[in-house]
C-alpha cells in the first residue's frame, strides 16, 4: 500500500489572505486626510515638498562648505549634509504643517 501525497489538493490560501489583510490595514491610513495642497490641478503631498526643500538645502550646504574651504577639514561630509537636509525638511514641516 502506497501512501503518496494527494497531488490534486490545492495549496493553502491563508498566506495570501494574510498579506492582503495586512496591505488593507496599511493602506487604510492613506485616506485619513494627509496634508496636501493643489498644484497644477492635482493634490501634491506636503511631505514631498518638505523633502525636496531638504534635498535642496543639503546641496546648498555642500556648495557652501566647498566655497568656504570647510570641506577640506570637515569629516563625514555626507552625514553632515544629510543632517542639514533632514533638519531643514523637518523644520519646514513643523512651521508649515505642524499644529
Amino acid at each position: 500500500m502506497s501512501t503518496s501525497p494527494d497531488m490534486t489538493k490545492p495549496p493553502p490560501r491563508w498566506p495570501a489572505q494574510v498579506v492582503l489583510g495586512l496591505a488593507a490595514l496599511a493602506l487604510g491610513g492613506c485616506s485619513a486626510g494627509a496634508p496636501s495642497f493643489v498644484l497644477f490641478g492635482a493634490f501634491f503631498p506636503a511631505w514631498l515638498l518638505c523633502g525636496t526643500l531638504g534635498i535642496v538645502a543639503a546641496g546648498v550646504a555642500r556648495a557652501l562648505f566647498v566655497a568656504s574651504g570647510l570641506s577640506d577639514v570637515l569629516p563625514y561630509q555626507l552625514f553632515v549634509c544629510t543632517a542639514v537636509g533632514v533638519i531643514v525638511a523637518l523644520f519646514c514641516w513643523l512651521i508649515g504643517f505642524g499644529q
